[in-house]
């Protein structure tokens, strides 16, 4: 059985187990002044069980957070609950293909009005509001918005004279420095496969944004000479020692607290992960914007995601669920759940905290940059599936990238001929 059908029948299996363990406690609590918050961050608990105690104060709403560690575990439960009565109040997903997915499986409840007057007061934004629209119509809110760029260990850099890169020839030079020093520059990937494709999608964005986009569409092959030629500068990277080996079990924050690796590229909320260390923004470590691979782009390509909060159209408790997502959008909601976490928020009225944080956001949202959808959310969900898996073996082993691209290429011929046969 090859790993992406391992994983996919490990998934349902545990999905189904846990379903099963929890039909007498799980899904929504059936009280609409107490509702459950399902979610794949079981690690910010402490920063959702904060926003329960102002949400019942501010709605009269309780709500308790249930999370989840375990990503095919969880998205298994969810898509379960379609097709049971053990229902989620609220729960997080994606943005991209794999919401659209559910919406157009009749699952989720719309949002729209709730869009409009987010806009109208302000709280919400129209740029924002695209990555959550579906044949014209809202659904879900922003739980989250993160930029991703590269943490950088502030001691390391000073131990090596270095200062943040303004080019990519700059951090290809920083780069080189460290790893002749004896440091690994870089921090490749999470312990698992959930993150495989992070420096694929920053080289490619930043070499060709357009190519990317068709990419995501189903315009482009994943052997175009592009996304070859991006490949084949990854593995260079992957040759020349500059990221942690792949398989390493440790936590990327732990190896970035301890200095193993100088840089790691995350989103913004890798943050909260430094701040649960009790390491500073600005004293102990850094973050920058990853510059273009390609120096004659008009904007710098910048990775975006959005992660949404969402409610069912069956929901246990539809207008409690409605009141909550409502809440959740507004200033003091979003001021007190960016803080808590120390990330920058989707409410454009929220002030952050830390000015060095603040200042990351100023920046991220300047014209200067472009924004790039990122490929967890850009990509469908079955050909995201082969190629996080593809993306796992490249790390193993460098050289079957050719192999590589031709078994996810194979998978996206698949899906999208599907697309047009059904239309």
């Amino acid at each position: 059985m090859s790993s992406t059908k391992r994983l996919r029948v490990t998934a349902l299996a545990t999905g189904a187990l846990l379903l099963a363990a929890g039909c007498g406690s799980g899904g929504g609590s059936g009280d609409p002044n107490h509702l459950k918050l399902y979610n794949d961050k079981g690690a910010w608990k402490p920063y959702f069980e904060q926003m329960a105690k102002l949400g019942e104060q501010r709605t009269g709403i309780g709500m308790e957070p249930v999370g989840y560690t375990d990503e095919p575990a969880y998205t298994a439960f969810i898509k379960s609950s379609f097709r049971t009565n053990v229902k989620p109040d609220l729960f997080t997903w994606t943005t991209g293909e794999r919401l659209r997915e559910i919406v157009e499986l009749d699952q989720v409840a719309e949002t729209t009005g709730i869009w409009s007057q987010g806009i109208e007061a302000g709280d919400l934004t129209e740029q924002l509001r695209q990555y959550y629209t579906i044949d014209g119509k809202q659904y879900c809110v922003p739980l989250n918005t993160a930029y991703w760029g590269m943490f950088y260990n502030k001691k390391v850099f000073e131990e090596h004279d270095l200062e943040p890169p303004e080019t990519w020839d700059e951090l290809m030079d920083a780069a080189a420095k460290l790893k002749a020093a004896g440091q690994v520059p870089f921090h490749q990937t999470t312990p698992t496969s959930l993150f495989s494709f992070v420096w694929f999608e920053q080289l490619l964005a930043g070499t060709d944004p357009e190519l990317y986009d068709r990419l995501s569409k189903g315009r482009a092959s994943y052997t175009d000479p592009g996304v070859v030629k991006v490949m084949e500068q990854w593995k260079g990277l992957i040759d020349k020692g500059y990221l942690t080996e792949p398989g390493d079990k440790a936590d990327p924050a732990d190896h970035f607290k301890s200095g193993d690796a100088a840089m790691v590229m995350s989103g913004t909320w890798f943050n909260t992960s430094m701040t649960q260390r009790g390491l500073d923004l600005g004293k102990d470590y850094g973050f920058f914007l990853v510059p273009n691979v390609n120096p004659d782009l008009p904007k710098r390509s910048l990775i975006f995601e959005s992660g949404p909060l969402c409610s069912l159209k069956k929901a246990p408790s539809p207008e409690s669920s409605e009141k909550y997502l409502k809440w959740w959008t507004s200033a003091e909601a979003q001021e007190k759940w960016a803080n808590a976490r120390g990330d920058v928020s989707a409410n454009p009225k929220v002030k952050i905290a830390d000015p060095e944080l603040g200042e990351v956001a100023e920046k991220a949202t300047s014209d200067e940059n472009r924004l790039v959808l990122r490929y967890f959310e850009a990509t469908p969900s079955p050909v995201l599936t082969e190629a996080l898996s593809a993306f796992d073996k490249f790390l193993n082993e460098p050289g079957s990238y050719m192999e590589v691209l031709r078994t996810i290429q194979k998978a996206n011929d698949r899906y999208w001929k599907q697309q047009k046969a059904g239309s």
